[in-house]
Parts: C-alpha cells; structure tokens; sequence
C-alpha cells in the first residue's frame, strides 16, 4: 500500500529511443511514397471523374440495401 502511494507522487520517466540514420531514409521514403500515392489518387479521380460517378450511381442500390439489412440486424439485437 504504501509502494503505491510513493509511486502515485513521483511523475513518470518517459525513455526515447534514438532513430538510427537509416531508420530517417527509411521513413522519409515512405512518406514519398505516400505523399506520390495520394497525388495519383487525386489524379484518377479528377480525370475518370465521369465514370466514377457512373460507378457511384450504380452502386446506390446496392448500399442502400446492405444499410438496410445492417438495419435489420441491430434491430433484432
């Protein structure tokens, strides 16, 4: 008991590791990677933007009904 109440008082030593060089190349080639991702995405949007959207409005149905039986589902619960 009293362990717990020395322990309550003294505030938390917080350990950091060190990044190696490599472990920064590493992480800054991901981000590259991430950020060239994100701008292709935006890219194929932008660009197949009209059959996107007759994606977008052939699938309506099909969520409208899943939203449905997910409805139903909690509602049996």
């Amino acid at each position: 008991m009293d362990e717990q109440k020395k322990d309550a008082g003294m505030p938390a030593t917080e350990v950091r590791e060190e990044k190696k060089p490599s472990d920064a190349g590493k992480t800054m080639v991901k981000m590259l990677i991430g950020i060239v991702l994100i701008v292709l995405g935006l890219w194929a949007v932008i660009g197949w933007w009209p059959a996107l959207k007759t994606v977008f409005k052939g699938c309506i149905g099909l969520f409208l009904g899943l939203a449905g039986l997910i409805f139903i589902a909690i509602a049996k619960e």
